[in-house]
């Protein structure tokens, strides 16, 4: 229990930061234009659906896909690290990607970008996977194997709910509102990324120091 409870702060700070829904409200909102909110819904109703399968997906097949690449999990650690560095230094900056249809397209395109480029790569990007992937790994038991889906399901759950009053948020929030909100996630990412290439790094410096004590 007294893992549990960090462990779940953990999953939900990191997904939430890296699924990223009030960042995403804006792009959202330029990609449907023109639409009314029953097409906006059903957009965020399949983006969000789409993006818990592969992400659950991906974190529960890790391993498997380990194993059948040959992938050790501390390279995976610093691998995750440097991307989670990368989208939380962008999110620092205030840095989103802009996604512009025409208006003549964006009837054409609304039930494709509720899978590219709604749910992958925004909701469920490289970053949202290593992540899934790493924090499975370090589910010792069953309890935090647990925590950790319903954690996902919960972020998409909140994403879904954001995404759905984006257009009363938006102006709400404002430019500058949103920008500080994700400075401030853009922060957390980096203390995670941190801590992963901290925890893959390590296990490698133990094993080298190890073997150059062998060979003394």
């Amino acid at each position: 229990m007294d893992n549990l409870l960090p462990f779940a702060f953990i999953c939900l700070t990191s997904f939430f930061t890296l699924t990223n829904p009030l960042g995403t409200m804006p792009v959202f909102l330029s990609m449907t234009k023109g639409l009314d909110n029953a097409q906006r819904a059903r957009i965020v109703k399949r983006a969000t659906i789409v993006s818990f399968i592969i992400l659950v997906s991906f974190t529960v097949c890790g391993q498997v896909l380990f194993s059948l690449f040959g992938i050790s999990t501390n390279g995976f650690r610093i691998a995750a690290g440097f991307i989670i560095m990368k989208i939380g230094f962008d999110m620092l900056q205030a840095k989103y990607s802009h996604t512009k249809l025409k208006e003549e397209e964006v009837k054409v395109y609304a039930n494709d970008i509720s899978i590219t480029p709604l749910s992958i790569p925004m909701l469920c990007g490289p970053g949202a996977i290593a992540n899934g992937i790493m924090l499975m790994e370090n589910a010792s038991t069953w309890e935090m194997k647990a925590t950790l889906m319903g954690s996902i399901a919960l972020i998409y759950l909140l994403t879904y709910l954001i995404l759905r009053a984006s257009t009363r948020l938006v102006p709400i929030l404002g430019e500058t509102g949103n920008n500080v909100m994700m400075r401030l996630m853009g922060l957390i990412l980096m203390v995670i990324a941190v801590e992963c290439f901290v925890g893959g790094v390590k296990p490698i410096l133990i094993d080298i120091i190890k073997m150059g004590n062998g060979l003394m």
